[in-house]
């Protein structure tokens, strides 16, 4: 009998501190909600594959699993990450683990702690703003923006050299930085190229970069270009000028 009853009592205050874990983590859950920046996602990592390049992991959000690769990082199972700019990629082909994933989203933008009037941003669709006064000098053979856009079936898969401002970076997207180009020229929805490249770059520099055109390339989930530039090679960088 007081075996019975130990047992029936140990029974009930197993259920009792799985009641009291289960509330902690629903409350934690609705603070990490009602408290992120809009378009911030917040995922517990349930599964850790690690590769040379990316770090993959099954992700829980808001009851529901998915997977989302990430620049090589430390992570465990349990850790909290928190991003808003992605880039879904369907039947995703890993090399290097020799499986393929059905549905996957690269993160550009994993952090340890939501970021305060962090916005949702995208690695493929243009730049908004159009900087204004830019000033550049073409070098000898490039093209300007306007011309390639204008001239874009002629261009298809022709290597093509171009000059101008770096606006936006996105590192190590499907292994690749991506890149975009502002020169002063172009009508209203065509004055950015964007640029696939290895090379790493920043915001605010003037580059050279020469590579093959492609048109009308489409990368699914709505990241498709009318032209794009890719595998560029740069040459000839001035340096963004220091901030004061």
């Amino acid at each position: 009998m007081k075996k019975h009853n130990l047992k029936l009592h140990l029974t009930l205050l197993s259920l009792f501190a799985l009641f009291v874990i289960t509330a902690c983590n629903r409350g934690t859950k609705t603070n990490i909600e009602e408290n992120l920046p809009a378009g911030t996602h917040a995922v517990t990592v349930i599964e850790v594959i690690q590769t040379s390049n990316y770090t993959y992991l099954q992700v829980l959000e808001n009851e529901g699993k998915y997977w989302i690769a990430v620049t090589a990082r430390e992570a465990q199972p349990g850790d909290v990450i928190y991003f808003s700019d992605v880039l879904e990629m369907k039947d995703f082909v890993s090399k290097e683990l020799g499986r393929t994933f059905p549905l996957i989203y690269f993160v550009q933008d994993p952090n340890d702690s939501p970021v305060s009037g962090q916005q949702p941003a995208s690695m493929g669709k243009p730049v908004n703003e159009r900087v204004q006064g830019i000033e550049i000098e073409h070098v000898e053979g490039s093209l300007t923006i306007a011309g390639i856009f204008a001239d874009k079936a002629n261009l298809k898969g022709d290597m093509v050299k171009i000059r101008g401002l770096v606006v936006k970076v996105n590192n190590n997207i499907m292994g690749k930085n991506w890149v975009h180009l502002q020169d002063g020229t172009g009508d209203e929805g065509k004055y950015d190229l964007t640029i696939t490249t290895m090379e790493a770059l920043e915001v605010g520099s003037i580059a050279t970069f020469e590579g093959k055109i492609e048109v009308d390339k489409d990368f699914g989930a709505g990241y498709s270009y009318d032209v794009i530039m890719e595998d560029a090679k740069v040459s000839d960088i001035k340096p963004a000028a220091p901030r004061s």
